[in-house]
C-alpha cells in the first residue's frame, strides 16, 4: 500500500490545526481586529490547499494503484472490549465527496475574505469554517462510525457557532439554540446506534456495521438510530424547522453549511449503510416516505418564498428530500451523483445570492394561481404547513424550559448551601461543612506526606506493600486461585 494513502489524515489534521491556530491568537489578543485579517486569511488558505492538495494525491494514487479500503492508524480509546481507533476509510465515494467537500471549502474561505472584511467576528468566522472543514472531512473519512460520530458534533458546533454569528441579535442566538437543540434529537439516534453496535458487533467499523450478520429484528434496531441522525442531519420532516432558521448565518456559511456540504451528510449516512439497509425493506420505505412527503413539502413552502436564500433553502430541502426518496428505492448511486452534482450548484447559487436582485432585472415571481385559488393550501405553504411552531411547542420549549427550572434550583438550593464568603456574605452551611472537611483532609494529607519521609511508620508501610505484592503474585497462580474459587463457592453453597 503506497504511503501517500496514509497521508489522507492530512485532510482531516490540517483544518483542525488552522482551527486551533486562529483560535489561540484569538484568545492571545494577538488575532483581533482588521489588522490581524491578513494573516487570518492567510494561515485559513493554505491549510486548505494543502488538504486540497493531499486529497488530490491520494485520489491520482487511487486511480493508479485502486483504493485501499480501511486503513487503521492507531487507537485513541481503549477500555476493556472497547476499542476505537483511529482509521479512514478510501474508497471512490469517500474520495470523490471529500474533493467536493474541499474545493467548495477553498472557494468559500476566499470568498469570505472580502465579503466579511472588517466584519467584528471575521476571526471568529474563520475559526468556524475551519472546524467545519474538519468535521466534515472526519465524517467523509473516517473508517469508525464512532470517529465518524466526532465528526458529527464537530460539524454541529461550528454550525451552530456560524448560525449564531451576530450575537448582539436575538433572532441570531435563538434560531441557533433551535438548530442546536433539534440536531440534538439525530445525535440521540446516533448515540443509540453506537451503543448497539458495540453489544452485538464488538466495534464500530464501517465494514462491520455494513456487514453485521445480524438478524433483522436486530439490524433494523441499529439502523432505527442511524436513520433518525440521519434525518435530523439532512433537515427531513418532522425535523425540517432548523434548516430555514439556519439562513441567520452569514451567505458564506449558508453556501457551505446549508446548501451544499453538511445538510447532506445524512444522505451521506444512508449511502454508507447501504448493505445493511437493503436487507431491511421496511427501513427502506420509511426512509422513501420521509423523503418524498420532505421533498413535497420543500416544494409547496418553496413556492410561496419571495426572498432568494429562503428560496433556495427549500429548494434544497426538495432535493435533499429526493436523494432520500432514492435511497429509500435502492438507487444508492443514484443518490450520490446527486448529491455531488446538487453541492457544487448549490454552493454557487448561495455565494451568487447577493447579487441576485443586480443580476435580474424583474422581481421575484408570484406564487402560481392554482396555488393562490386553494386559499387552505395557500396558507399551509405560506405558514411552512406550521412545522416551525410545532417544533418549537414540542421539542424546543421543554427543553428551556428544563434548562430555567434547573438553573432556578441551582440559585434556591445549591447556591446558598454552597455558598463561599464574597464580599462579606455569611458562608452557608453546607459551604462551612465542605472547608471544615477540605481543612482535614489537608491535614492528613499532611500528617501522611511527613510520615511517608521518614521514620519508623513509612519502613511499616513500605513491608506492608512488599507483602501484599507476595501475596498478590501468590494468588496469581493457578493453584491459588482455584482453591480461592473453590472456598468461594463453599462459602456460596
Amino acid at each position: 500500500m503506497s504511503v501517500v494513502f496514509e497521508m489522507s489524515a492530512f485532510a482531516i489534521l490540517l483544518p483542525l490545526l488552522g482551527a486551533a491556530l486562529i483560535g489561540g491568537r484569538m484568545l492571545s489578543g494577538a488575532g483581533r481586529g482588521d489588522a490581524a485579517e491578513p494573516w487570518t486569511v492567510r494561515w485559513a488558505m493554505l491549510q486548505a490547499w494543502l488538504a486540497l492538495l493531499v486529497l488530490v494525491a491520494v485520489a491520482v494514487a487511487a486511480i493508479m494503484e485502486g483504493t485501499p479500503g480501511r486503513i487503521e492508524f492507531a487507537r485513541w480509546i481503549e477500555s476493556g472490549p472497547v476499542a476505537l481507533p483511529l482509521s479512514v476509510l478510501i474508497d471512490a465515494k469517500s474520495l470523490i465527496f471529500a474533493l467536493i467537500v474541499q474545493v467548495v471549502g477553498v472557494v468559500v474561505l476566499r470568498f469570505s475574505r472580502t465579503y466579511l472584511h472588517r466584519e467584528g467576528a471575521f476571526h471568529r468566522f474563520y475559526f468556524g469554517l475551519c472546524l467545519f472543514l474538519a468535521g466534515m472531512q472526519l465524517i467523509v473519512l473516517a473508517g469508525d462510525a464512532a470517529l465518524t460520530f466526532v465528526g458529527w458534533e464537530l460539524a454541529g458546533f461550528s454550525s451552530w457557532l456560524l448560525i449564531g454569528y451576530d450575537t448582539e441579535r436575538a433572532n441570531a442566538t435563538q434560531n441557533a439554540l433551535y438548530a442546536f437543540v433539534t440536531n440534538r434529537i439525530g445525535d440521540a439516534g446516533f448515540i443509540l446506534g453506537l451503543a448497539l453496535a458495540f453489544l452485538w458487533i464488538g466495534n464500530t467499523a464501517w465494514p462491520s456495521l455494513v456487514d453485521t450478520g445480524l438478524d433483522r429484528v436486530s439490524a433494523r434496531l441499529l439502523l432505527f438510530g442511524f436513520v433518525v441522525a440521519a434525518i435530523a442531519k439532512s433537515a427531513q420532516l418532522p425535523l425540517s424547522g432548523w434548516l430555514a432558521r439556519a439562513l441567520e448565518g452569514p451567505t458564506p456559511s449558508s453556501a457551505i453549511f446549508y446548501g451544499a456540504i453538511m445538510v447532506h451528510a445524512g444522505v451521506w449516512m444512508l449511502i454508507r449503510l447501504e448493505p445493511v439497509l437493503r436487507l431491511v425493506q421496511d427501513i427502506m420505505i420509511q426512509v422513501a416516505l420521509f423523503g418524498l412527503v420532505t421533498a413535497l413539502y420543500g416544494w409547496f413552502a418553496g413556492l410561496t418564498q419571495s426572498d432568494v436564500k429562503s428560496s433556495l433553502v427549500f429548494a434544497t430541502t426538495t432535493q435533499v428530500g429526493l436523494m432520500f426518496f432514492a435511497c429509500g428505492l435502492g438507487f444508492f448511486d443514484f443518490a450520490f451523483v446527486h448529491l455531488c452534482l446538487h453541492a457544487l450548484l448549490r454552493a454557487a447559487q448561495f455565494l451568487l445570492a447577493p447579487s441576485y436582485m443586480h443580476l435580474l432585472s424583474q422581481p421575484a415571481p408570484e406564487p402560481p394561481a392554482w396555488l393562490k385559488s386553494r386559499s387552505w393550501w395557500y396558507g399551509a405553504a405560506l405558514s411552512r404547513f406550521w412545522i416551525e411552531p410545532l417544533a418549537q411547542t414540542l421539542v424546543i420549549a421543554p427543553a428551556q424550559a428544563v434548562a430555567r427550572d434547573v438553573r432556578a434550583a441551582d440559585e434556591a438550593v445549591l447556591m446558598p448551601l454552597l455558598a463561599s464568603s464574597v464580599e462579606g456574605e455569611v458562608p452557608g452551611a453546607g459551604g462551612r461543612v465542605l472547608a471544615w472537611a477540605a481543612d482535614w483532609c489537608d491535614s492528613v494529607e499532611q500528617r501522611l506526606t511527613q510520615i511517608a519521609s521518614s521514620g519508623r511508620p513509612a519502613q511499616l508501610m513500605r513491608q506492608a506493600g512488599e507483602y501484599f505484592l507476595e501475596l498478590e503474585a501468590l494468588l496469581e497462580r493457578p493453584r491459588y486461585l482455584l482453591i480461592l474459587v473453590a472456598a468461594t463457592f463453599m462459602v456460596i453453597l
